[in-house]
């Protein structure tokens, strides 16, 4: 890396990619943004932010090259399809991959970025929007410990960052990460329906778990949007099975049988199947409602 600010690219500018680009740039870093839907990205300029009309234009001067974009296969044609980012990075530049993609991917786009001597992590965080906004995220590492370490000062305004093993580590800890959050939410779920029904007030319940053995991140948060009602998406559903699904895959194809973990992918894909993909995935008390024919009471 060098001794100035490293120049950084940022990959698809979405709920998270928007306000970590924006941390960037106020951490003092020259920041240039893609996003597929350019109307997305331009907002950020009056945080700093150069906005490229293309991804290549983006990466062209990078020394790090930042990627938070949707799913897998969107990582995968952006960046190590013939003609992608890949091909137009600097050959002494770093290739971060902060989206949550299957391990396989991973390791694709690694071996893909190692044939042209780039450096690759794939880096997912946990902490959603509130997270990426604060500079609180979890970052987990995959890759080698030096490139990790080297970048310490460009993850420092986003989170904090641990190296979790080798190529596909990263993407192997945020399944991990996420099968957790989802059941929670939809334990959350759960015990703010059955408060509800029973005719206990969800929000006096809420406030009298805080700080016991059932209060958590995704209580506290979730737990609240359910309370109120609020199910604009940090994390959208759709996205929430995308993980699921990842993750759940990825254990049978080991022989592994995760039934919780089944459950929770169920409810949430039937969450979606009722048009509700777009919705915040604490939205899932919406579908315990419908399963339960609670007339759609808020809680």
């Amino acid at each position: 890396m060098p001794d100035a600010q490293p120049h950084i690219a940022v990959i698809g500018t979405g709920i998270m990619g928007a306000p970590m680009a924006a941390r960037l740039a106020g951490a003092g870093f020259p920041v240039t943004a893609w996003n597929r839907t350019t109307e997305k990205a331009t907002a950020l300029r009056e945080k700093g932010v150069a906005i490229a009309e293309s991804a290549i234009e983006a990466v062209a001067q990078a020394d790090v090259v930042i990627v938070m974009l949707s799913s897998g296969p969107v990582c995968q044609s952006v960046l190590a399809e013939p003609g992608g980012v890949i091909d137009h990075m600097r050959p002494e530049a770093i290739l971060v991959v902060m989206s949550s993609i299957p391990v396989e991917t991973a390791i694709s786009i690694a071996e893909a970025a190692a044939a042209r001597g780039i450096a690759c992590l794939d880096a997912p965080v946990s902490g959603g929007e509130k997270g990426a906004r604060e500079g609180a995220l979890a970052i987990m590492a995959g890759g080698e410990a030096r490139v990790v370490d080297a970048l310490a000062k460009v993850f420092a305004p986003l989170g904090r960052v641990t190296h979790v093993g080798p190529a596909g580590s990263g993407a192997l800890t945020k399944l991990a990460n996420q099968l957790i959050v989802a059941s929670t939410i939809c334990a959350v779920a759960e015990a703010l329906t059955l408060a509800e029904r029973g005719g206990a007030n969800p929000a006096k319940v809420r406030q009298a778990l805080l700080g016991g053995f059932a209060d958590s991140t995704v209580f506290r948060q979730h737990g609240l949007r359910m309370v109120e009602g609020d199910f604009q998406p940090g994390g959208p559903a759709k996205y929430q099975v995308k993980d699921t699904s990842t993750a759940l895959a990825f254990a049978r194809a080991r022989g592994l049988t995760l039934p919780v973990g089944e459950e929770v992918d169920r409810l949430f894909r039937a969450m979606v199947d009722h048009g509700d993909g777009d919705l915040d995935h604490s939205g899932v008390i919406l579908e315990l409602r419908r399963m339960n024919q609670s007339g759609g009471d808020s809680a």
